[in-house]
């Protein structure tokens, strides 16, 4: 986890749902991109996090959401560090193919939420977000990119997350500025 000289970051959730199993050869244009899409993310200016499951390189493994449904959950700076590497990176060509994956989604897919600097959001309290958003609709305890709020906007939610340690954690050797390598 890098440091940073912000009170709260910026957390993301957004699953997707299978149209194949990841070892169908229909899948195998994402599987492949899954590596230097997340080297990408690491490597990101206002990245600090993200979830991967023990021993492997992503989360794809993980499924707290239903077998047929990966997450992808991180923690970023700031919400223009998020977007921009969401947008203005290789994940683009993630999401302009998506539809070939990935159902289309009913719900809410994505979430994002303010969390003190240092937190680790867990998987449950990552879906929980998630649940809020869909059962409520925006609002600063859960958003989306559409509809944002400020960590300002959002501080009482920052402060009723009390800081915890995630069930499942990356493991990687990301740089923090000062240059010592920061296990997470």
């Amino acid at each position: 986890m890098t440091s940073s000289a912000h009170a709260a970051h910026l957390a993301e959730l957004n699953v997707a749902t299978l149209r194949y199993p990841l070892d169908d050869p229909r899948m195998s244009p994402f599987v492949e991109m899954l590596d230097p899409v997340n080297a990408a993310a690491d490597g990101a200016p206002g990245f600090v996090w993200r979830l991967v499951e023990e021993g492997t390189g992503d989360a794809t493994g993980l499924r707290p959401a239903g077998e047929d449904v990966i997450v992808n959950l991180t923690v970023w700076e700031t919400q223009e560090a998020l977007w921009d590497f969401t947008y203005r990176s290789g994940h683009l060509e993630v999401m302009r193919r998506r539809r070939e994956w990935f159902e289309r989604h009913i719900e809410a897919h994505l979430v994002l939420w303010w969390v003190p600097a240092g937190h680790l959001p867990t998987v449950d309290e990552a879906l929980e977000r998630l649940a809020d958003l869909r059962a409520h609709g925006p609002s600063p305890r859960a958003f989306t990119f559409a509809s944002p709020y400020t960590a300002t906007e959002a501080a009482q939610h920052i402060q009723a997350a009390p800081p915890r340690q995630p069930e499942q954690a990356v493991r990687s050797s990301r740089r923090t500025p000062a240059g010592d390598a920061a296990a997470v």
